[in-house]
């Protein structure tokens, strides 16, 4: 098998002042910091993916976010000598009076400021990504 593909959502929230992105710690593995994302089941569509993965992982639904549509990154991670394919799409957390939820993938989240997510995230991939969303926010004024 080549290459694997997964989709998710880097969610970002700006309740009380800075914009702050959500990582959560994976209870697996090396226990890294990532957004919630997973692999395409079949017959799913990548955006279905993101969307079930996201409410599966952090607890949030469509209606708790406002997905970005045309803001959308892509890279790829070796993984174990294999080669994966990750695809986030920025989402806005816009439901208040919600927080994540953890599931038995994860053991932990923060929401936390660029540079303190980028340290936390590790990858050079990820920092690049949520730099990436981070000045697109800027330049958009979302």
């Amino acid at each position: 098998m080549g290459v694997t593909k997964a989709c998710g959502f880097v969610i970002f929230r700006r309740f009380q002042g800075p914009i702050e992105y959500l990582l959560m710690q994976t209870s697996y593995g090396e226990h890294h910091w990532t957004p919630p994302k997973g692999h395409v089941d079949r017959g799913e569509s990548d955006l279905e993916t993101a969307l079930r993965e996201t409410q599966e992982e952090a607890g949030f639904t469509k209606e708790d976010l406002r997905i970005i549509d045309d803001a959308k990154q892509q890279t790829v991670y070796n993984v174990n000598g294999k080669k994966k394919t990750v695809i986030y799409w920025l989402a806005e957390l816009i439901a208040k009076e919600k927080d994540a939820r953890l599931s038995n993938e994860h053991q932990d989240f923060k929401w936390l400021p660029l540079q303190e997510a980028c340290k936390l995230a590790g990858y050079k991939e990820m920092q690049d990504i949520l730099q990436n969303f981070d000045k697109y926010i800027k330049e958009k004024g979302l």
